[in-house]
């Protein structure tokens, strides 16, 4: 595992601001379940996010990405699916047992003095 320095970076990317950016945005998309670009070598998503930067596999323009979960296709079947099941009247709400509920024409307790 070669160690990777913030200057080994910066020769890919303008500045540190911009560097903090783009390892951000990547880390989080290996966190999140992509492919990285190197080997994974056992490090952690921020690692192999700045030897991605340093080798100059991910640069800027990764920022002008739109942000994509890899869990947001399942997210969407199990909306579809909940929708389906509602629409086909296999949902149905939860009854509250009458003892639970207050009677309307019911009478206060009493309060001791």
């Amino acid at each position: 595992m070669a160690r990777v320095t913030v200057e080994d970076c910066l020769d890919k990317v303008d500045n540190r601001f911009q560097l903090v950016l783009v390892a951000t945005k990547r880390a989080r998309q290996l966190a999140n379940g992509v492919q990285p670009l190197v080997e994974w070598e056992n490090d952690k998503p921020t690692i192999v996010a700045l030897r991605e930067i340093a080798e100059g596999l991910i640069g800027p323009s990764i920022l002008d990405e739109p942000v994509h979960s890899v869990f947001e296709e399942d997210e969407e079947e199990t909306v579809d699916a909940a929708g389906e099941a509602a629409a086909s009247g296999e949902v149905t709400a939860s009854a509250t047992p009458a003892s639970a509920t207050p009677a309307a024409d019911a009478t206060p307790p009493a309060a001791d003095s």
